[in-house]
């Protein structure tokens, strides 16, 4: 049966490529926008990062997993309540929702993650992170708090504990506050930094414990090429 002229125009011009562009970024390739400081030094507010969506649907589905030092975006835990919002960039919306959050992945299923003086240690050995440690104690290395001082917690199955790379006092709410995450929220891992070109060098935090630190991170140094692939050598 030939389908009328009208819905073959709208099939061809609307629904075709809404499905098309669904399916890509869905189970292709998408990107999503580092927004804070939490994940200082590695990552600034702005940058975009490339995400393997059909990679995170297989981890979902129980095939494979993610590793130690994987940079992932994910949901944070529905239990969470202060994660959810109804805001987005700057617009009021009449729904509350869980922005999706970007974080270094610390601890697998059945590890035991614990932090003593802003050190993290996993299954009792402390984790080499030079580049993160060294560049917090430069300014203002968290080694007193209670995120910096945990007990120990083993990470149930199907489970990621996770931790952003800003060791300041306050400067990233993870898996300390809100536990491991399920991996059926675990959206992807970013494998890349599309986005910017280009930035300065040298990023100086702001270590005063107040909201919106990304706002007040002081830039200096050469301009450098930025896009990169993977964020290990933590």
């Amino acid at each position: 049966m030939k389908r009328p002229a009208g819905v073959r125009r709208f099939w061809r011009e609307w629904a075709g490529p809404v499905c098309w562009a669904l399916l890509v970024t869905q189970f292709g390739a998408s990107a999503v926008r580092v927004d804070g400081a939490s994940m200082l030094p590695a990552l600034r507010h702005g940058e975009w990062l490339a995400l393997p969506k059909a990679e995170g649907w297989v981890h979902r589905l129980g095939l494979g997993e993610y590793q130690r030092g994987d940079v992932v975006v994910f949901k944070p835990p529905r239990s969470a309540a202060y994660e959810w919002t109804n805001v987005y960039r700057g617009v009021n919306l009449p729904w509350a929702y869980r922005p999706y959050l970007v974080k270094r992945v610390v601890g697998l299923p059945g590890d035991t993650v614990q932090v003593r003086a802003g050190t993290l240690y996993v299954n009792g050995q402390p984790v080499p992170e030079p580049r993160t440690l060294n560049y917090w104690a430069a300014f203002c290395h968290d080694t007193g708090s209670d995120l910096a001082n945990t007990p120990p917690l083993k990470v149930p199955a199907a489970h990621y504990f996770v931790m952003g790379d800003n060791r300041s006092p306050g400067g990233s709410l993870d898996s300390r506050v809100f536990g491991p995450v399920p991996a059926w929220d675990v959206d992807s891992r970013a494998v890349a930094s599309l986005w910017p070109l280009a930035r300065q060098e040298e990023a100086r935090p702001a270590c005063d414990e107040q909201p919106q630190p990304e706002k007040r991170v002081q830039l200096s140094g050469p301009v450098q090429w930025n896009p990169r692939w993977g964020f290990g050598g933590r």
